[in-house]
């Protein structure tokens, strides 16, 4: 019996130190492996200054609506210049025009200036290019303007078009814009057409386009298909119109929320101008928009 003892006590111990220490048939730990780092990437260097100063036409919708364009002013020298002067010259404008907003332009940077358009610019002169002409810290130098959008051509070729218009009527939007005031009806934007009194050419209004915030009721477009004399009484035309759209982003255009274009044939030449509304009127036609949207509390018919 007691070598039996002996024996149990033996087995006994055994398991106990099996269960402390490792497994015979257990796996030898791996050995710890270093965390592998990423060096940073070395930022991108700018190029040296090359010394010169570059310009380019630019013009947002708000720089349309405000009848103006802005020259930028790329300066890639290697110190900050502060125009006192700056003067836009154009073969399609008659006179220069003289730059706004002057400030400093720091080396390798770019600033923008305005330049209120001229209202009778040069007819007889479609085409042409641009310059600039800076003056900052006792030197004059000129520059020309790249215009990759053709915002001067375009322009002038559009002004050119709305005077040829006005020798036979004055076109403009009703500032009254007739709304029940209810969520989901529609209203009429009205277009007044007043003529000279003098023969001459004849004007065929073709189409009106709707904007961002205000639509045709029932097509793309409005199709008129109106055509005036100098010599005609004067008329409204009346465009039944909706809202465009209802989210806060299309009431958050500036410069085209009231600005519709007219597809026209003076003479029978095809053509294209943009007619805007005036404050007043804009602001009837956007809170006749809200409101048939559901998105103001009170809305007036007209006023």
């Amino acid at each position: 019996m007691k070598v039996v003892w002996l024996v149990a006590v033996a087995l006994l111990a055994a398991g106990c130190s099996s269960s402390e220490g490792p497994s015979a048939n257990a796996p030898e730990p791996s050995p710890s492996r270093s965390i592998r780092t990423l060096s940073p990437l070395p930022m991108p260097t700018q190029p040296p200054p090359t010394g010169r100063l570059l310009a380019d036409m630019r013009q947002s919708s708000r720089d349309a609506a405000a009848g103006r364009m802005e020259v930028w002013i790329d300066n890639d020298t290697a110190d900050q210049i502060t125009p006192t002067r700056i003067t836009y010259r154009d073969p399609r404008y008659r006179t220069p025009l003289p730059g706004t907003r002057l400030r400093p332009v720091p080396s390798q940077s770019e600033r923008g200036f305005q330049f209120l358009l001229p209202r009778l610019p040069a007819c007889d002169h479609p085409r042409g290019s641009g310059t600039v002409t800076v003056t900052y810290g006792g030197t004059t130098t000129t520059l020309p303007v790249e215009d990759e959008t053709n915002v001067a051509g375009r322009f002038t070729s559009a002004r050119c078009l709305e005077l040829a218009i006005a020798k036979v009527a004055d076109l403009s939007w009703d500032d009254d814009v007739d709304f029940s005031g209810k969520v989901g009806d529609p209203a009429t934007l009205t277009l007044v057409v007043r003529p000279t009194g003098t023969a001459g050419a004849t004007l065929t209004i073709d189409t009106v386009s709707g904007t961002p915030i205000i639509a045709p009721v029932g097509a793309d477009v409005w199709r008129p298909d109106v055509t005036i004399r100098g010599t005609d009484a004067p008329s409204r035309v009346e465009l039944p119109m909706k809202p465009n759209r209802c989210d806060d982003h299309a009431f958050q255009e500036s410069g085209g929320a009231t600005a519709f274009k007219i597809g026209l044939h003076l003479d029978g030449r095809p053509g294209q101008i943009t007619l805007r509304m005036s404050t007043a009127g804009a602001k009837n036609a956007i809170d006749f928009a809200k409101g048939s949207c559901g998105n103001l509390d009170t809305v007036s018919g007209g006023g």
